[in-house]
């Protein structure tokens, strides 16, 4: 059986590799505390796509979970409400980071090494397959085998 293609297909996927992203985007660049639009265009600008229709009520969710905080700014003649990264959001921040920088390693790993693509099971959740292989080879920091 042939595998689905196009456009649409790939976009859908795109769409859902994205979707947790844009949350992690928003709450690491609001570190620095912005409106709405200009949060817009300075996403697009690095490269993170979302849409008005996406942005405003993923916002509003951050802000009622407790990773956001806003204010209005009623200074200029128009006002504008301003978020930026709660205490919370920004520990909530740095676990996402923390996991994107391990799934990012896995990734290149398997696409260098073709890891996983072979017959059988691989090493099962949460194990590393270095770890294991060398279980019996190496010693802990005080020197004793694991």
């Amino acid at each position: 059986m042939n595998a689905p293609s196009g456009d649409e297909f790939i976009a859908g996927h795109l769409q859902e590799l994205r979707r947790g992203t844009v949350v992690l985007a928003c709450l690491v660049r609001l570190r620095r505390p912005d409106y709405g639009y200009a949060l817009l265009e300075s996403l697009e600008d690095v490269g993170v796509s979302t849409d008005a229709n996406t942005l405003y009520p993923l916002l509003r969710r951050l802000e009622k979970q407790g990773l956001l905080i806003s204010e209005w700014n009623t200074d200029e003649a128009r006002p504008r409400k301003f978020y930026r990264t709660s205490a919370a959001g920004d520990a909530v921040a740095q676990v996402l980071i923390e996991d994107w920088e391990r799934l990012d390693g896995a990734i290149r790993g398997i696409a260098r090494t073709g890891a996983g693509a072979g017959p059988g099971p691989g090493p099962g959740p949460g194990t590393n397959a270095n770890a294991n292989a060398n279980a019996t080879t190496d010693t802990d920091s005080r020197g004793g085998t694991p």
